[in-house]
């Protein structure tokens, strides 16, 4: 095994020391009667009720459901926000003449649209997408404007000699230099995406993730809601693990501009 296989194996066991202390003093903690109430559970028992779950199907049934609208509304919002960030990156004047209106649209809070959007499309997976959409939006938006107003001004003047349309001149030069930025973004608006999903599922619509948690809350089951609130976490981790393993594989070095820390 080489030596950088060495410390990505060091690095990932020592992040696990923080939980894995946290989980022995927990136990240890309700053993010993330090810790008790009504929506607090032993590790043990989360540890159960995790698996009782999964066993029952009750997991995986919400885990699908949250996943549909996480994936659904990153492939719209993603899709809309590159189409934006490239036309806005690309004229100077349209970028000028939206700033106001997308500054203005930009901070609200993704949520707030769920009456509006159960108005129109009423509870289940399109009024979910269609909010995770919106808020998924923003990220890519925000650093595909920013990848591709940043271009090196000489891949244009190489495209105008080119003679290259509008449409090749994106393909074929703005959007291959500028992709390792925009898959940033893109991470950013995956996980954006699950904590809207699941928010919208705890505060309005009866499916996934969001629900099962306030299900359980609501029927007493502490190590239930709790083994789900980490199994969200867990989710979360794999996603943008996934994530992170397909922008080394495709950017290599360069999938490290502009990265977040």
């Amino acid at each position: 095994m080489s030596a950088a296989a060495n410390r990505s194996v060091t690095n990932r066991a020592s992040g696990l020391v923080v939980p894995l202390v946290l989980i022995v003093v927990g136990e240890a903690a309700f053993r010993a009667g330090y810790l008790q109430g009504d929506v607090l559970a032993a590790p043990s028992r989360i540890f159960l009720a995790f698996i009782a779950a999964l066993r029952d199907g009750t997991l995986l049934a919400a885990t699908k459901d949250t996943m549909i609208t996480t994936f659904g509304g990153l492939a719209l919002g993603g899709l809309i926000g590159l189409a934006l960030g490239v036309m806005l990156g690309s004229f100077a004047r349209l970028d000028r003449l939206l700033a106001v209106p997308i500054e203005i649209a930009r901070p609200i809070p993704s949520v707030a649209l769920v009456p509006i959007a159960m108005v129109v499309a009423g509870f289940g997976y399109s009024m979910e997408i269609a909010i995770v959409g919106f808020a998924a939006a923003w990220p890519v938006l925000i650093t595909t404007r920013s990848a591709i107003a940043e271009i090196e001004p000489r891949l244009i003047e190489v495209a105008r000699v080119l003679r290259l349309g509008w449409i090749a001149t994106i393909f074929k030069i703005l959007l291959p230099a500028s992709l390792p930025r925009i898959f940033v973004g893109f991470r950013l608006a995956a996980g954006i995406a699950l904590i809207v999903s699941v928010t919208v599922e705890i505060a309005a619509n009866p499916i996934g993730l969001g629900h099962a948690i306030m299900m359980a809350q609501q029927s007493l089951q502490p190590a239930l809601m709790l083994a789900m609130l980490v199994w969200i976490g867990v989710v979360g981790f794999a996603m943008n693990g996934v994530l992170i393993f397909l922008q080394q594989r495709l950017f290599g070095r360069a999938a490290l501009a502009g990265d977040p820390p």
